[in-house]
C-alpha cells in the first residue's frame, strides 16, 4: 500500500527561511500572503491530497480510462475527487484574480503542485494542463476570448489541452500538416490529427478548450509558419453555456506504460470551428508560453515521485527484517535488524533525500523568479529574473524529472522483490515517472536548449543570474568554519562548471556537434552544482538556527547531516562529468551508421 505525508516541515523551511531574504509579500500584489496564510493553504491542500487524491492512486492506475462511444470516462472516483478539487479553489491558485483567480505566488504554488504530484501524477495532469492553457491565452489572446474563456478555466468547469505532436512529428513542429482555413465571420475551420494529447477528452468538465497548432494556408514554411488556434469541444452559446458538439474528436486512448488515469488522446479535427489565439504565424511564442510554464511543472512531477518513493522506502526499510548490522546487533529483541541499519540501505536512502531536498529548495528559487518577473515594480529586476527563468527551465525540467525517476527506481529496489510487485505500490512510481523525461521536449532536446540557446543568449548575460550569486556564497562560506568544508567540495564543482561551460563556448562554436555532444552531461553538471548551492544556503541556515537555540534540533541537524552526505557522496559526480564533456564528440560520431 501507499504511504504519503506531505513533507510540511522541509516545504516551510524553504519558503520562509531558506529564501526568506526574497519573501513574497514584498512584491506588489501579494502582501496578502503571509507566512501564516501560505502555511493555511499548504496544509489545506496537504489534507486534500493525502486523504482523496492518494486512495485513488494506485486504483486509478488499475482501471485505466476508457473509451466508449467517442467520449473518454475517467477511473472510478476520478470525478467525484476533481468535484471536490474544482468547488476547493484549487483550479484557481495561480490565476489572476481579474478572471476568478486567487493570485497565489508560484512559490506557494508549486510547492502544492509537489503534493499533488506525490499523491495522484494522472489526476494532477488534468488540472495542470489547464493552466497552461490559461497562461497561453492570458498572454496572447485577444480580449473577447479572454472575457470568454478564462473565468471558465480559472474556475474549473472547462479544461484545457495543448495540441502540438502529430504522428510524423513531434521536436520538429515545422513538419506538422493541420491545417486552418479562414472564414468569412473570423472564425477558422481546423482539420487534422494529433497524437499524445494529455487529457484530450475526458468526463470531468463541462467542456474542454483545445489549444491547436495549425497552418494557415499563406503559411511561410517551418516554424515561422505555425499560428496558434482555440478550438472548443463544444461551441459556447451566447450565454456562455456549452452549445453544439464541435467538430473535435476522440479517435482512441494509448496504451501506456505509466499515467494510465490520464487520457492521453489521439485526436482528430474534422472541419472544427475555432478562433487565432495571437497573430497569424505567431504561434510557437505563444505556445511557448504554456511549454515554459509546463517544463517547469514536469520538473516538480519528478520531484513529487522522488518524495513519494523516498516515504515509501524509508517506511520500508523501518519495518523490514533482514539479517544483523555489521557492526553487531542492533535490534536483539527482534529475529533481525531492520534492513535500515545497513550501509548500502542508507546509501539509498539518503541519495534520494538528499536530491529531494535540493531540488524543493532549487525549484522554490526559481519559483521566486517567476513571481518577480510577473510582480516587481522594478523593469530591471523583472528582466533578472526573466534572464534566470529561462536558464534555469530546462535544468528544472530535466534534471528534476531525471533524479526523480532515478528516485523511484532506487526506492523500488530498497523493497528488493517485493518493490517489483505490485501490492506495495512502488512499481507505479517508477512507471508513471519515466514520462516526465519524455513529454514537453525530452530532455535531451532541454540540453540542447541549454548549450544552443541558454548559453550564448545575450553574450552569456543568462549565466550571470546564476554565476554571481554562487561565486559571492563561495567567498564567504570559505571564511566561514562552519561552512568551510561545504564550501571547498562545492567551489571545486563549481570550477568544474567553469571550464565545462569555457569549453563548450569554444568548441561549440567552431562545430555545433561539439556542443551537442556534451550537452546531456552539461546539464547534469550544471544542475548538482545547483543543487550543492542550495545545499550550502541551507547548511548556513542550519547552523544559525543551532546557534539560535532552537527547539527543532533534529531537524535542522539532519540538514547538516544531508548536506554533508550530498557534498561527500553525489556531487563528486562532476568530475566524470567533466571528463565526459571535454571528451568531445570524436567517440560519439565516429561510427558510421551503417555499423548500428
Amino acid at each position: 500500500m501507499q504511504t504519503y505525508k506531505a513533507p510540511l516541515r522541509d516545504m516551510r523551511f524553504v519558503l520562509h527561511e531558506l529564501h526568506a531574504d526574497q519573501e513574497a509579500p514584498v512584491l506588489p500584489g501579494l502582501e496578502d500572503f503571509t507566512p501564516d496564510v501560505a502555511d493555511a493553504i499548504l496544509e489545506e491542500a496537504a489534507k486534500f491530497c493525502e486523504e482523496r487524491l492518494l486512495p485513488l492512486n494506485a486504483s486509478g492506475d488499475a482501471e485505466g480510462c476508457l473509451l466508449e462511444n467517442g467520449a473518454v470516462r475517467t477511473p472510478k472516483g476520478f470525478p467525484e475527487a476533481y468535484r471536490a478539487f474544482r468547488e476547493g479553489g484549487w483550479t484557481a491558485m495561480g490565476a489572476d484574480p481579474a478572471y476568478g483567480g486567487q493570485g497565489l505566488p508560484a512559490g506557494i504554488n508549486k510547492l502544492v503542485e509537489e503534493m499533488i504530484c506525490s499523491t495522484n501524477l494522472s489526476f494532477g495532469l488534468y488540472p495542470g494542463l489547464s493552466h497552461g492553457a490559461y497562461k497561453a491565452l492570458a498572454d496572447h489572446a485577444s480580449e473577447e476570448l479572454k472575457a470568454a474563456y478564462l473565468p471558465k478555466l480559472v474556475d474549473g468547469t472547462w479544461a484545457g489541452t495543448m495540441c502540438l505532436t502529430e504522428a510524423h512529428c513531434g521536436t520538429d513542429l515545422g513538419l506538422l500538416r493541420t491545417r486552418a482555413v479562414p472564414q468569412a465571420d473570423g472564425s477558422y475551420t481546423v482539420t487534422g490529427s494529433k497524437i499524445f494529447i494529455s487529457a484530450g477528452d475526458h468526463d470531468l468538465t463541462e467542456n474542454i478548450i483545445h489549444l491547436v497548432l495549425a497552418k494557415l494556408p499563406d503559411a511561410p514554411k517551418g516554424v515561422k509558419g505555425i499560428s496558434l488556434f482555440l478550438v472548443p469541444k463544444f461551441l459556447p452559446r451566447a450565454d456562455g453555456t456549452p452549445g453544439e458538439r464541435n467538430g473535435v474528436s476522440c479517435s482512441a486512448l494509448e496504451h501506456k506504460m505509466g499515467i494510465k488515469a490520464s487520457a492521453t488522446c489521439q485526436m482528430s479535427f474534422d472541419d472544427a470551428t475555432g478562433w487565432l489565439v495571437g497573430e497569424p504565424h505567431k504561434g510557437m511564442r505563444a505556445m511557448f508560453t504554456m511549454m515554459n510554464s509546463e517544463r517547469l511543472s514536469v520538473g516538480i512531477q519528478g520531484l513529487g515521485a522522488g518524495e513519494a518513493s523516498y516515504q515509501g522506502a524509508v517506511a520500508y526499510a523501518r519495518e523490514r527484517l533482514q539479517g544483523r548490522s555489521l557492526v553487531g546487533t542492533k535490534r536483539p529483541d527482534l529475529p533481525a535488524d531492520p534492513i535500515i541499519v545497513h550501509p548500502d540501505v542508507r546509501r539509498m536512502l539518503m541519495t534520494i533525500r538528499a536530491t529531494n531536498e535540493g531540488c524543493r529548495a532549487l525549484g522554490a528559487w526559481v519559483a521566486r523568479s517567476l513571481d518577480v518577473m510577473e510582480h516587481h515594480p522594478d523593469p530591471a529586476e523583472r528582466r533578472r529574473a526573466e534572464d534566470f527563468a529561462a536558464l534555469m527551465t530546462p535544468v528544472v525540467k530535466a534534471l528534476f524529472t531525471d533524479l526523480g525517476f532515478e528516485a523511484a527506481s532506487i526506492g523500488m529496489q530498497v523493497y528488493g522483490g517485493h518493490g517489483f510487485i505490485r501490492d506495495h505500490g512502488m512499481e507505479q512510481y517508477v512507471r508513471d515517472a519515466r514520462i516526465s523525461m519524455i513529454y514537453e521536449g525530452t530532455n535531451g532536446v532541454q540540453a540542447l536548449d541549454l548549450v544552443g540557446r541558454k548559453l550564448p543568449a545575450h553574450a552569456g548575460r543568462y549565466l550571470r543570474s546564476f554565476f554571481h550569486p554562487v561565486l559571492a556564497a563561495l567567498d564567504a562560506a570559505i571564511e566561514d568554519d562552519d561552512l568551510s568544508s561545504l564550501a571547498q567540495p562545492l567551489a571545486k564543482a563549481f570550477g568544474a562548471l567553469q571550464l565545462a561551460t569555457a569549453h563548450i563556448a569554444q568548441r561549440g562554436l567552431k562545430d555545433p556537434e561539439e556542443a551537442g555532444a556534451a550537452a546531456t552531461e552539461y546539464l547534469r553538471l550544471f544542475g548538482l552544482v545547483a543543487l550543492g548551492y542550495m545545499w550550502l544556503r541551507s547548511a548556513k541556515v542550519a547552523h544559525t538556527a543551532l546557534k539560535a537555540g532552537t527547539d527543532e534540533r533534529d531537524f535542522y541537524e539532519a540538514k547538516l547531516a544531508t548536506a554533508r552526505f550530498y557534498m561527500e557522496r553525489v556531487l563528486p559526480q562532476v568530475a566524470g562529468l567533466l571528463a565526459a564533456v571535454k571528451s568531445g564528440k570524436g567517440a560519439m560520431m565516429a561510427l558510421d551508421e551503417a555499423m548500428f
